[in-house]
């Protein structure tokens, strides 16, 4: 589960990928010229555990979370999906910068917002609905090694619909989901990862960590 702490230790700098300039990641994202070449390091270990190409596949990725690239789990497929921004199965260096600039002290809450929203919003129809809530309150419970009964999920997703569904159609529209967020702070707080500032520690601990609403 902590694979990824001290890969940021490396005192050699790879080379970027052609075509990805660090000085326009930079300017795209929170991150320093310096941040984005240490991200590189880390990159470069992920995207070579399985098949040294500079891609990360969805084997890597696991593998990285789990020390298992066999475990599936709706969550974290879900956010290699979301970081996988051109759809074609791996994750590119630039990809992978500006998804997890997301995390940094320094994004916006909206981006944080809009991602955390994204990643509930299972079948990209601009809503999400309660079927997909209690699919992922199901899914980081098991990556949480928790287990509830189904009425207590059942009770948890209910809870959240009757605060969150403002206009009663059964389903949770952006703006209700930053209305809900607002008023639930506590929501965002896995989205902000303050050692992506000084790149001490390496993956989104929300990954890991992720709460159920209450």
């Amino acid at each position: 589960m902590h694979a990824f702490k001290g890969c940021f230790r490396s005192t050699k700098t790879s080379k970027l990928p052609r075509g990805e300039d660090p000085i326009v990641l930079a300017s795209e994202t929170p991150f320093t010229v310096n941040e984005i070449e240490a991200l590189h390091d880390l990159f470069k270990k992920l995207s070579s555990t399985i098949v040294d190409d500079d891609l990360i596949h969805k084997e890597e990725f696991q593998l990285a979370l789990f020390s298992n690239s066999s475990k599936q789990n709706l969550f974290s497929n879900r956010v290699f999906d979301l970081f996988d921004a051109k759809h074609n199965g791996v994750i590119e260096f630039g990809e992978f910068v500006r998804s997890i600039s997301v995390f940094h002290p320094y994004a916006s809450e909206e981006d944080k917002i809009t991602f955390a929203f994204r990643l509930y919003d299972l079948r990209q129809t601009g809503y999400i609905e309660r079927v997909e809530l209690k699919e992922m309150v199901v899914a980081i419970l098991s990556e949480l090694d928790s287990t509830l009964t189904d009425d207590a999920v059942d009770s948890i997703v209910d809870k959240t619909m009757i605060e969150a569904d403002l206009n009663g159609d059964g389903r949770i529209d952006p703006e209700e989901w930053k209305d809900f967020v607002t008023k639930n702070p506590s929501l965002l707080k896995n989205m902000t990862l303050p050692y992506l500032k000084e790149l001490t520690l390496a993956f989104p601990s929300f990954v890991l960590h992720t709460e159920v609403p209450d």
